[in-house]
């Protein structure tokens, strides 16, 4: 009882709606029912008759009205109406398409019952009003039954042509999809093309593009035949022809590079790129670059994984997965792919020089230290030989030494106490010697530009005193310590004299009684190379300024037309960037000031001098990290192998597995990422600093060509 009364509380409402729109109008369509059928008896709101009637005298309007206008739809239509009409409203089983707007909605289907043109009028007006859609009604059942009929066909029929079309539409699709990167490639082309044309000037008269492009000499013979080419295939009345135009402007640098060679090229144009015709240093580094690094990574095993991870991505370069990857870290490995592999082999190199293999040394021949000898030696009685196992190993004992390790470091070294003492001497004074001549090979590569670009007074004013102030100071450093390689031997090692001692009394033109010179006549020809070294900057300092202003004056004099500052200056080292962009071009050239070109002198004089102390101690990074990276090897294995390794049983056996996997995990992450990439970065410094700082300007720009390549498609 409770739930049916729940029914009728919730349905009363819409009785009463019922009841209030359609019972007057069923009265009064009784009452013209008993008249037209004359009077026949016939019982309101029972029988048979009362439909067939209805039938007969009601009208109908169907349509369907969105959801949020039906109660005022309703409402509207029994004010107007008064009630002669009878409305139901029934939503839709599924949403659907709004054509206005497109938005998907649950549309409400309503059906009124009426009587009366006047009152279809009204209705029908209602509907326009709230946008209803409103669909022709047939009176009879047969009507609606083929009307229904009729649209269930167009539905199948539409469905089926809805299926076709997607069919249809799925097979363009996977054909436009398959010529799609043609297309691309091809509309990515017209717009480059349509790019360089609207560049082009437009000559009205001729009706033909003027076009002024930096070509390189070499491929002007291509040019030509291309548009000669293309002027007949197009049928153009007008012949393409191209003809070389002088200008002030300085040129673009094209350097030609391959895959090989790419790597090494971009390092130095990280730099600066080089000036039009300057040396330019990449050629050179595809020699001293990796050499320097593997000075300072020199280990057989830790080069050989690197090699073979560089060699790995040279074998499979032209794999898509290793060109297509989207990690920046990756693609910056793989494009110096070349520069891995030279630095991983130059590091096996050097390590056979080290003799080291993961901090360990190998005996490929046997080694020149005599054991039983040392044994035997008098003062090792049994009895000092077994209170001390851990022994200094000295080359000045009779019979222990049989000559020098025939390929890099002796490996019994590796077991002595001094070990660290002996590969510090080594290692400091190689630093030394490849720095130094190192600095002068970028010194004697300055020649080349003063010679090119016909500046041959800089080869006396600037060259000489460069290479003097250089190789007088610390090439007689190198003399020094090949003198004293040679000269002394381990039996006069308590009494050989200190090269650095020696350095010291140089400068100070004072001589040390103590410490023994290394040659007669030590002194008078170290002062002389001092008084050298100093005589070699003022000309430095003004050699180039004074030969400028003696030569201006002497073309004013004469009235002749003087040549441009920056024909002179060009791509020198000391060359204003002004100069150096211009091309030595620049009209206000001629206008440099005296005061101007001195200070620019005293600048290049003061870091050059200065440079040539800091420079060479800079070197000496290659000393301190090859001793940083072997002793990181050392303890790396002391505390992880020797120390997981618990033995010779099986128990020790299965423990070595995860040993040597942590072991095998912290020498790539620690010594071959981290290590090489600081080795890395420091034979970059070198390089840049040490190096180009000596013959490099870099104030150029590129020559960027019109090509079809993807990254310049957008």
């Amino acid at each position: 009882p409770e739930a049916r009364e729940a029914l009728e509380e919730r349905e009363a409402p819409r009785r009463h709606r019922n009841h209030r729109c359609g019972r007057g109008a069923a009265g009064k369509l009784w009452d013209k029912a008993r008249e037209v059928t004359c009077g026949a008896v016939v019982q309101p709101w029972s029988g048979l008759p009362i439909p067939t009637l209805l039938s007969c005298l009601c009208s109908f309007v169907a349509g369907v009205i969105h959801p949020w206008r039906v109660t005022a739809f309703e409402r509207l239509l029994w004010r107007a109406c008064r009630g002669y009409l009878v409305a139901s409203f029934v939503e839709m089983p599924e949403p659907m398409e709004d054509p206005a707007t497109g938005e998907s909605i649950t549309w409400v289907i309503f059906l009124i019952s009426y009587w009366g043109e006047q009152i279809g009028q009204k209705i029908r007006k209602i509907s326009d009003c709230f946008h209803c859609q409103v669909y022709l009604y047939p009176e009879s059942e047969a009507s609606r039954t083929d009307t229904i009929t009729g649209l269930h066909g167009q539905i199948q029929e539409l469905s089926v042509t809805l299926e076709e079309t997607e069919k249809y539409l799925a097979e363009v699709l996977d054909k436009v999809a398959q010529a799609l990167p043609t297309w691309r490639v091809q509309v990515q082309k017209m717009k480059a093309i349509y790019l360089v044309l609207n560049q082009c000037s437009f000559d009205v008269t001729q009706k033909c593009l003027i076009a002024e492009v930096w070509c390189p000499v070499q491929d002007l013979t291509q040019v030509q035949d291309a548009l000669r080419q293309a002027s007949y295939q197009s049928g153009s009345s007008v012949e393409c022809f191209v003809q070389r135009v002088p200008t002030s402007e300085s040129p673009p640098t094209l350097i030609r590079t391959n895959k090989f060679t790419a790597g090494f090229q971009s390092i130095v144009d990280a730099y600066g790129v080089a000036s039009y015709q300057e040396v330019n240093p990449a050629p050179y580094a595809i020699i001293t670059f990796p050499f320097i690094f593997a000075i300072m990574f020199g280990d057989v095993g830790h080069g050989l994984l690197m090699f073979l991870f560089a060699l790995w991505m040279v074998l499979y370069e032209d794999s898509p997965r290793l060109r297509q990857g989207t990690n920046e870290i990756w693609l910056t490995f793989f494009e110096g792919r070349y520069l891995i592999l030279l630095m991983g082999a130059f590091s096996i190199y050097t390590g056979f020089i080290y003799n080291e293999c993961f901090s360990k040394a190998t005996a490929i021949f046997p080694s020149a230290w005599s054991v039983a000898t040392m044994a035997n030696h008098s003062s090792w009685s049994s009895e000092y030989l077994a209170a001390h196992p851990s022994l200094t190993l000295d080359p000045n004992v009779t019979g222990v030494f049989r000559g020098p390790y025939p390929f890099g470091i002796d490996p019994i070294w590796s077991l002595a106490t001094n070990h660290l003492n002996f590969l510090n001497s080594f290692k400091m004074k190689m630093s030394v010697v490849l720095g130094i001549v190192h600095m002068g090979f970028g010194v004697v590569l300055g020649v080349f530009n003063h010679v090119h670009f016909k500046q041959h007074h800089r080869l006396v004013l600037e060259f000489l005193p460069e290479i003097i102030f250089l190789l007088a100071l610390f090439g007689y450093l190198v003399f020094l310590i090949f003198y004293k390689w040679i000269k002394f031997s381990a039996a006069d090692s308590l009494v050989a004299p200190s090269i650095l001692i020696h350095f010291i009394d140089m400068f100070l033109f004072t001589s040390n009684a103590e410490n023994l010179p290394l040659y007669p006549g030590q002194v008078p020809v170290q002062t002389v190379l001092v008084l050298l070294a100093l005589a070699s900057v003022p000309v430095l300092l003004l050699g180039t300024p004074l030969y400028q202003w003696c030569r201006r004056r002497s073309l004013a004099m004469g009235e002749q037309e003087p040549l441009l500052e920056g024909q002179e200056a060009g791509n020198s080292v000391n060359a204003t960037k002004e100069d150096v962009e211009s091309g030595g071009h620049s009209p206000d050239a001629k206008h440099l000031d005296f005061a101007e070109i001195f200070m620019h002198q005293a600048i290049h004089t003061i870091e050059y001098c200065l440079g040539c102390v800091s420079n060479t101690a800079s070197y000496l990074r290659l000393w301190a990290l090859s001793l940083a990276h072997a002793q990181l090897s050392e303890v790396l294995w002391t505390m992880v192998m020797r120390n997981g390794f618990v033995g010779l049983s099986y128990v020790g056996g299965v423990v070595l597995v995860p040993v040597f996997a942590a072991f095998a995990v912290l020498t790539v992450a620690i010594l071959l990422v981290m290590e090489g990439l600081s080795a890395f970065l420091h034979a970059l410094r070198l390089h840049w600093v040490e190096f180009q700082n000596k013959f490099y300007v870099g104030a150029g720009y590129k020559l960027c060509p019109f090509a079809f390549a993807p990254d310049t498609w957008e």
